[in-house]
This record gives structure tokens, C-alpha cells and sequence, in this order.
């Protein structure tokens, strides 16, 4: 599964799930919500075959709450249309449609079989066939508010890797002679130790010395401290010397489902947390098999919030669930009133988790679930507004909306319909959550907008998880895109798209004003400085915020309620990955900083001498007699010298700097510290965290040599604007036809051996400028003019390093392990390289569609307007586990001030207008807090501007108290309100609530 379409999914499911994905065919009955999704996903991810069937038949379309279908498709066979859509998805899929009986004979064509929407007899029919044949078997529901998964992967069952990410692993320091064996890890530049945990298996490799655990069997690590690990008997091994990492073993592991369907059914086997999470599930197990046999009984489903039907289905579970402990009756009732609901949100997080469980299944990787899964948002119907419904308020409306009415109410749908909401990121997870806001109808009524804003444009590697996104799509602003598809799938939905950044430079547009008028913001944004801006904006404009984020197989949900929960408190800045330069330089001993330094290596070589020969010649006065006295950069002038007239002039340059690199540096640095240097008496310089390297030494036919020459080569005939050659063997012959004069270490060379001054400013010299004499200026002058370029003409082609271009992580790649091969550091692959040198973020399409269902969980309760903290809930998503866990929201903080509790939301709010009409004055202010809470202000402050200080003279008191809360600020429509600061006379607390003007 090569290219970029799937890069960022191959970090989650391993770098073999291509290849299996292909393979697979996987069988998805029933296409509502919750199949859609399921089949989605999996079409998304690169499933081979997908086979689509429905129980209910081919009847015409119905957009309802299935999201493949549009308003075309009205009238059309259902199925068939919704083939279509799935197709368009995703060319590398084979999407066909199946009205076949679910045979033995059919169901032995599959790995995997889904169902959703299907009867309990089909159920247990399917199931016993399934578990006979080995069929990996998954069953999804979405009734109402609650979801149920189960899983059947038969008796044989082997998972290759049960984790997420990659293995752990950590620089050895020390190993002693003993029983047990000590391990000393060095520290990290993050100051952390090892990450193992108890009962770790690890092995060792690059050990100088106790080379008798390099590549040893797996033992397990016992965990002494943050440092040191406990290991077997290492007593009779030779001495440890320096060098080495220990690495984390994966076994894999066997999982027998030794249950079948019908026999879980009656024994069911719920992972769960508590005691509490066990009864509120085998409540819901109970619940879901009463409605089967309520459905039976009746031919329908319970009517909505008909007490009768519920009391019923309660009866039902009682009977059928005496096994299993006591139920939970006000939760059976709450679940049956609302079963017949059919909410998109609900069926979005169920078909995610199935998908999941099914890749689970194709690719074996991650652990699958063993067996029961239930969810339950019912805490929606303790919401006011919601506890009161009629059988009436959500009787069929003949509406689309009308699985929504059964649980909410029409009323609720009208005032959803009315919703201003404005939607930060339309990535992956912006995406997911504009299709349910379309599918939810929110702003598809009088006065409702949706405003989505991102300034990125499609890219090759959002297709296999941004689902409104198609090929064709790529490179056109993703906002627009996204709005685009949301009117196909609900015209009623009005939403504007904006291609802006949301940040200080924005305030224009989106000021306080944008903000108050909002019932929601939605963050779905990457970075944690975009999150804790929005956090910011919100908590002054008290707007709700419902944070989201994703990495991997994991995800979060935060709602930010005023004034109901505690402020998200977002990272102000994130890891960037950079280490010190004195480690990347001569000190490197994980292969993060052997690609970290070929990152460096390739803005060095390749962006920002083209960007300094540009910029030169751009500034470069055209009279002769202007030049005089004018200094050349050394970038310029080098770049001049070394340009390349041919492919061989690349070639010849490439293996200069791989000598200079692999051979020459390294031997000059241990000409400086040789292998046998100490540091002080008895204490090797070479130990620990410094891995002692060793010079290579160039080979013709090495591949990996000569891959790093044609990468570095191509890459600079990039930027002078050649052509390159793509003929190995040509190559090979400029190389061998090479010869470069010997090595001569210098002495007296001064290398520093810690992070300090001395590696920062070597770091930022930038090479001694040169006279600008005639003869440069001529040679400068002629080379823009062979390039056709007059003036301004850009003379070299800068490269940005872009990770989905695969020439850029050619040079990457064999730069960094060429390096890690020079200090003994392992290599890495190309998955892995290009994950870390282009700090991208694992993501995978099911855990976007399942945090995506959360969060709109969260809409509906701002849409009620809800002011119950219990009612809302902060979410922790692991998919690797099918785990989740939901919490209530902490309390905001609260401080004393003046003898008096405050909330961390209260806050002085004054509208600002003098006695005249106009702004006030500072000393109008200061006579309303006088005369409204008793304050006598000794200073007020405007951020660092102070606006009146008790202390000044009387003088200079009287100048302040005159002038204007806003005086000396650049007055702009998007400015509305001040946020002063103050301290009162006699103050010794040190927080006081914030005073808000708001001005006219």
C-alpha cells in the first residue's frame, strides 16, 4: 500500500496492513447509519472488496440519517446508490452489491462479516456459521442513545502485535556482573528515563563489551527506578564497555474465542472497568436482546416515550436477564423509550468502533474485543427541556429529521435548525463532524450558519480519512470542499466556507462580536497553540468550546461549558522536536537525531542557499557604481562556485559530501577524542549517552552509499534547475571514474563536548562574506541571464521539504542511516523515517468518525442549553483496546476575593458609556466600582499601559482620571470590549475577578 493516500494509517495498523487490506474481503449487511459508516471506513482504509447487502432490500432512497445518499438520489435504489458513493471514495477498492441469502457457501468467500440493522435469528444464524469456519464475525447496533458491538474472531486467533506505536526502546549507560543484572539507561533530552513497565520483554543490541545480550531471547525487565532495569544473570558475561540500546520485544499473542453468538448471549463476556460500568452494560445487554423479543412480539419497536412499551421491553429484560445480576430498571426505560430513535451521531461512533474491530481483524494488529462492547449517552435525557417529552413531541413528523423527533422532540429539531456554529478545521475530524451536522440538521432552519474555516487544500494523504474529500479535490481549498459536500448531502444546511487561520492576525473577522453571536465553536484543529487560541478567545466571549483531537487509534473529546466546567487549560506551545546541537552534531545515539541532522542537512543544502542567491541578486543594484563596497554572503558566492554544468558535476558533488560526512568528520573527531580518550582519570570520554563512531569508507556498489549520492544529486540539479539522470549504472561509472585526495585530520581542532555557546555560535556562523569584485558580479549577472531572467528572476529553485514528496525522503532517509551506521545506532525503515523527519501525527479513519460521534453528543446538549454539569461529559477514546471512558467535567476553580467566593467564570462586566453618551473615562469607571462594590482602586491597568496609579502626583492623577478607557489604542470595528486589571486599596489576595468594559 504504497504513496501517501495511506501513509498515516500504516503508522496505526503496521506497515504489512497494505498488503492484507488488499487481500481482504469483508461483507457489511445492512446500509443505515451505523453500516455506512462501518463500510465507509473500510473503503477509506483500502479494503480489497467490500460486498454491501441489505436486509430491508433495494427500495428507493431516503436520505434519513444514512449519509451516502444525497437529495438525487431520492427515488433511486438505495443500494445501488449508495455503491456509487462508496466507490467514488476510493479507486483502489472493489465496491459491489450482494442480494444473496447469507449462505455457508456465501459467507466462505469472506474474512470478515458485519452485521448492523439484522434480526436476532439472522444473527445467531450467522454467527454459528462464522465461528464454525474460523469467519472473523462482528455484530453493530445503534438504537437511540445506546450501542452495542460484539466480536467473534474465532478459536484460532493470533494478534502479530497488540500494541500501538513502536516498540519502546533506551540508551544504555551501564549493564553490572550480577544476578540480576543491573541496567543503567541514560537520560533523555526530555530529562525522562526508560518508559518499560514491569514484565516488559527486551532484547539488547550495539553492546561493546557483554556482547553475549546483543540479540539475546527475549527476557523480561523488572523495574527498579526511572533509570534502572532488572534483568536475568549476567554474572558470568565479559564486562560492559560502552554503547548499546535495549529494545522492547512484541510477541505476538493468540486470542480463542471460545464462545460463539448464541452462547455469549446467555454468558456474556464484558470488558469493563468497575462494578458500576459492569451492571449499566449487562443492564444494556439485557435491554438490547428484551427489544429483539419485543420486536418479535409486536412486529415494531417501542413506540417513543410510550411508558406502556417501555415497561414492556423492562418485563422482557427481567425475564431474560435474571443470570446476569441485578438490571439497572431506569436505565432499560430510558433505552427502551427511545430505541426507535435513530441518531447519527450514536451510529457514527458504533460503525467506527466495527471498522475498527474489523481491520483488527484483517490486519492483526492491536487487540480486538473480547467479546461485548456497550455505550450509552442517556444522560441526554436528563437534560430539561428533554425530561418532559410526549409521546406526542416525538410522534413522526414525515420529516427526514424523524429518527432525531423520536428521541428529542420536534421542538428540539426547529431550534437545531436555528444554530450558529463555527467549525475551526476541516480536516479529518472537521470532516466527520460536518457530515453529522448535516445528517443532525443543525443550521437547516431560519437564522442557523455553520462557519467552517482552514487555509490548508487537500492533500494526496487526507483521502483515506477526510471523508468529504474525493482525487479530484486535491489542491483546492479544503473549507470549500467541505462546504460543498455538506450542501449535497443537505441543501437545507447553510454553512460559509472561510480560508483563514484563526489567530491575532484574524481578530478583524472573527473579533468578540463573531464570537458572542455563536451557540458553539468546535475546535478540530492540529496544533496545540491553534487550541489554546481558541480556548482563549472563548473563555472572553463565555461562547461553549467542544474541543476534539485525535493520534492514532486514540482520541479526546473537552467540553468547555461556561460557566459550568473548569477552562481546558490547552499547552501553550508543543514539542517540536528539535535536541541540542552539540548531540545532533557530534553526539547522536537515537536515530530521532540522525534525522533531525539530515532534516538540517536539507535546508542547508538544499532551501536557503537557492533562497540567499535569490534574495542577492534580487536586491543587487543594476549600476555598477552602486555595488561598490557591497559584500557578498558566503552562501552566495559558494553557491556560485559549486554550480553544476551536468548530471556528473551532481554526481561529483554528492560524493564529496558524503566524504566529507561519513569519513572525513567522523575521522577528524576521533583524531580529537580518539576511541581510548577519558574525560577525567579512569572515566571514558566514549560512554553513556556518547556512542563512539567509526568513519566509512565509500563503496561503488553499496547500495546504500549510492543512494544517498543519487538523492543528494537529484536534489541539487533540483535546485540549479537541471535535469538528472535516472540511469543507476551511469552514476556508478562517474563514481568509480572519482577520485578524491586524502583525509588529513587537523589538531588542535576545538569540538565541543557539551551543549553551550561554543556549538550555538558555530551552528549560526554563516561564512565570511566576500568583496563583491567585477569578475562576481559578471559571473552572477551571465547566470541570470542564461535563465532567460532579467531582473528579479529567480535564478536557483529553493526545495521546502515536503515529507509526502518521496525524492525529499529519499535524501532523508539514506542521509540518517548512514549516520545512525557511523555511531552504530540502528536503522529505520521508511514508515519510520518518514514519521519522525516529518513530525506526522498517526491517524486513521475510525477513530475521526468515532470522536467526531462524541462530540456531536456534546452539540445536543449545548442546544438544549444545558446548565447541568452532570449531564456533559469529557471523553477518552482508545480503539486500540475498545476502550472508553466518560467522565463528568471538573468544576470551574474558585478563589476569595474582598471576603467573598468567586467562580474562575464570574467576572465585572460595566458597559462602558459616560454620562455623554460616549466612552467612559477612567474616572467615571472608577466611580462605578466605587458606587456599585464598594472598591477604591489604587491602579488600573490596560495590559502593560498604565491607566491610573494612587501613587502619582495629583497632577498626573488628574490626566489619567480625564482620559478615555481606549485613549491611545488604534480603535477598529473588531474592537468591543476592554479587559482591565486593577488592585484595590487594602488588597492582599492575589487574584481578583477581571473587569470587562464593553464599549459603545
Amino acid at each position: 500500500m504504497a504513496g501517501a493516500r495511506y501513509s498515516r494509517q500504516q503508522y496505526v495498523l503496521g506497515g504489512s496492513s497494505g498488503d492484507r487490506l488488499r487481500a481482504a474481503a469483508v461483507l457489511v449487511s445492512g446500509l443505515r447509519g451505523a453500516g455506512a459508516q462501518v463500510a465507509a471506513a473500510l473503503v477509506l482504509a483500502g479494503t480489497g472488496r467490500v460486498v454491501l447487502r441489505d436486509p430491508r432490500g433495494a427500495g428507493s432512497a431516503g436520505c434519513a440519517q444514512q449519509f451516502l445518499l444525497q437529495e438525487s438520489d431520492v427515488g433511486q435504489n438505495h443500494v445501488q446508490a449508495s455503491r456509487r458513493r462508496l466507490a467514488e471514495l476510493n479507486p483502489d477498492v472493489e465496491v459491489t452489491v450482494s442480494t444473496e441469502e447469507l449462505s455457508e457457501d456465501f459467507l466462505d468467500a469472506f474474512q470478515v462479516v458485519v452485521l448492523t440493522e439484522s434480526p436476532l435469528e439472522e444473527q445467531l444464524r450467522v454467527g454459528d456459521i462464522c465461528h464454525a469456519k474460523g469467519i472473523c464475525f462482528i455484530v453493530a447496533d445503534a438504537k437511540g442513545l445506546a450501542g452495542q458491538l460484539f466480536c467473534d474472531f474465532g478459536e484460532h486467533f493470533v494478534v502479530d502485535d497488540p500494541a500501538e506505536g513502536d516498540p519502546l526502546y533506551a540508551t544504555v549507560q551501564h549493564i553490572s556482573q550480577g544476578k540480576p543484572g543491573i541496567v543503567t539507561c541514560a537520560r533523555a533530552e526530555e530529562g525522562r528515563g526508560h518508559r518499560f513497565s514491569d514484565g516488559d520483554l527486551v532484547t539488547f543490541s550495539g553492546l561493546e563489551g557483554m556482547t553475549e545480550l546483543n540479540g539475546c531471547e527475549p527476557c523480561p525487565v523488572r523495574v527498579l527506578d526511572t533509570y534502572r532495569l532488572a534483568i536475568g544473570d549476567t554474572s558470568a558475561f565479559s564486562p560492559y564497555r560502552c554503547g548499546g540500546q535495549v529494545l522492547q520485544v512484541r510477541l505476538n499473542q493468540k486470542h480463542s474465542y471460545q464462545k460463539s453468538l448464541r452462547q455469549a448471549l446467555a454468558m456474556p463476556n464484558i470488558p469493563v472497568r468497575s462494578s458500576a460500568e459492569l451492571q449499566r452494560s449487562r443492564s444494556l445487554h439485557a435491554a438490547f436482546r428484551a427489544l429483539h423479543a419485543f420486536r418479535e412480539e409486536r412486529g415494531r419497536l417501542p413506540q417513543p416515550r410510550d411508558p406502556a412499551d417501555a415497561e414492556r421491553v423492562l418485563e422482557l429484560a427481567q425475564s431474560l436477564g435474571v443470570q446476569l445480576g441485578p438490571l439497572d430498571e431506569d436505565v432499560v426505560r430510558a433505552f427502551a423509550s427511545v430505541s426507535a430513535g435513530d441518531l447519527c451521531p450514536v451510529a457514527s461512533f458504533i460503525g467506527a468502533l466495527a471498522a475498527q474491530e474489523a481491520l483488527k481483524a484483517i490486519t492483526r494488529k492491536l487487540l480486538p474485543l473480547d467479546q461485548w462492547f456497550y455505550f450509552d449517552a442517556l444522560e441526554c435525557l436528563a437534560m430539561e427541556g428533554a425530561a418532559g417529552l410526549t409521546q406526542e413531541d416525538c410522534e413522526p413528523r414525515g420529516s427526514r429529521y424523524d429518527g432525531q423527533i423520536a428521541v428529542f422532540g420536534a421542538n428540539f429539531q426547529e431550534e437545531l435548525g436555528r444554530q450558529k456554529f463555527f467549525v475551526v478545521g476541516a480536516g479529518a475530524i472537521g470532516c466527520e463532524l460536518l457530515k453529522n451536522f448535516a445528517m443532525m440538521g443543525l443550521a437547516a432552519g431560519p437564522g442557523g450558519d455553520i462557519t467552517v474555516t482552514d487555509m490548508d487544500t487537500v492533500a494526496d494523504s487526507n483521502l483515506h480519512r477526510q471523508f468529504l474529500f474525493r482525487a479530484a479535490d486535491v489542491s483546492k481549498p479544503k473549507a470549500e470542499v467541505a462546504a460543498a459536500a455538506v450542501r449535497r448531502m443537505n441543501p437545507a444546511v447553510k454553512v460559509t466556507a472561510h480560508q483563514n487561520q484563526v489567530g491575532p492576525d484574524t481578530e478583524q473577522l472573527y473579533g468578540d462580536d463573531f464570537f458572542q453571536q455563536l451557540d458553539g465553536v468546535v475546535s478540530a484543529v492540529d496544533t496545540l497553540e491553534a487550541r489554546a487560541y481558541l480556548e482563549t478567545r472563548c473563555i472572553r466571549s463565555r461562547t461553549p468550546l467542544l474541543d476534539s483531537g485525535t493520534e492514532g487509534a486514540r482520541g479526546e473529546v473537552l467540553p468547555m461549558v461556561p460557566p459550568l466546567t473548569k477552562p481546558l487549560q490547552s499547552a501553550t506551545a508543543s514539542t517540536d522536536g528539535t535536541f541540542p546541537l552539540c548531540t545532533l552534531r557530534y553526539y547522536p545515539n537515537a536515530i530521532e537525531h540522525t534525522l533531525q541532522w539530515a532534516r538540517d542537512e536539507f535546508e542547508g543544502l538544499f532551501q536557503l542557499p537557492a533562497e540567499s542567491v535569490n534574495q542577492f541578486l534580487e536586491e543587487l543594484p543594476e549600476e555598477p557604481a552602486q555595488r561598490e563596497g557591497l559584500k557578498v554572503p558566503e552562501r552566495v558566492w559558494r553557491s556560485l562556485q559549486e554550480r553544476p554544468r551536468d548530471w556528473g558535476d551532481c554526481v561529483r558533488w554528492a560524493r564529496r559530501h558524503w566524504q566529507s560526512h561519513y569519513h572525513d568528520a567522523i575521522a577528524q573527531l576521533l583524531h580529537t577524542f580518539p576511541p581510548t580518550h577519558e574525560s577525567s582519570p579512569g572515566v571514558p570520554f566514549w560512554s553513556g549517552d556518547r556512542r563512539c563512531p567509526h568513519p566509512l569508507t565509500f563503496d561503488p556498489s553499496n547500495d546504500a552509499h549510492v543512494a544517498y549520492v543519487e538523492a543528494a544529486a537529484r536534489l541539487w540539479a533540483q535546485t540549479y534547475k537541471l535535469p538528472a539522470c535516472s540511469n543507476r549504472a551511469a552514476t556508478q561509472d562517474i563514481l568509480c571514474s572519482t577520485v578524491l585526495p586524502p583525509f588529513v585530520p587537523q589538531d588542535g581542532l576545538r569540538i565541543p563536548t557539551t551543549e553551550g555557546t561554543d556549538a550555538v555560535e558555530e551552528a549560526a556562523d554563516p561564512g565570511q562574506p566576500m568583496e563583491l569584485t567585477q569578475d562576481l558580479a559578471q559571473d552572477l549577472a551571465r547566470w541570470r541571464q542564461e535563465l532567460g531572467g532579467g531582473t528579479g528572476a529567480r535564478v536557483m529553485e529553493p526545495i521546502h521539504f515536503e515529507k509526502d514528496d518521496d525524492a525529499h525522503m529519499d535524501f532523508i532517509m539514506a542521509a540518517s542511516n548512514l549516520r545512525a551506521e557511523n555511531y552504530g545506532i540502528p536503522p529505520a525503515d521508511w514508515l519510520t523515517s518518514k514519521r519522525i523527519a516529518g513530525r506526522i501525527v498517526p491517524a486513521i479513519v475510525t477513530t475521526t468518525a468515532a470522536v467526531a460521534g462524541l462530540v456531536c453528543l456534546e452539540v445536543y446538549k449545548l442546544v438544549w442549553r444545558c446548565q447541568v454539569l452532570s449531564c456533559y461529559r469529557n471523553s477518552t477514546l482508545f480503539l486500540s483496546e475498545c476502550l472508553l471512558l466518560r467522565v463528568e467535567p471538573e468544576q470551574p476553580p474558585t478563589y476569595w476575593y474582598r471576603g467573598k467566593e468567586w467562580s474562575y467564570w464570574d467576572r465585572l462586566e460595566v458597559r462602558a458609556v459616560g454620562a455623554d453618551g460616549q466612552e467612559m473615562t477612567v474616572r467615571e469607571l472608577l466611580d462605578w466600582l466605587q458606587r456599585e462594590h464598594g472598591w477604591t482602586v489604587s491602579k488600573l491597568l490596560r495590559g502593560t499601559t498604565m491607566l491610573y496609579d494612587a501613587e502619582d502626583d495629583a497632577e498626573t492623577q488628574a490626566r489619567q482620571r480625564a482620559q478615555k478607557l481606549s485613549d491611545g489604542m488604534e480603535r477598529t470595528g473588531a474592537l468591543r470590549q476592554l479587559e482591565l486589571q486593577y488592585l484595590c486599596k487594602g488588597d492582599t489576595e492575589e487574584e481578583c475577578p477581571p473587569l470587562l468594559c464593553i464599549l459603545p
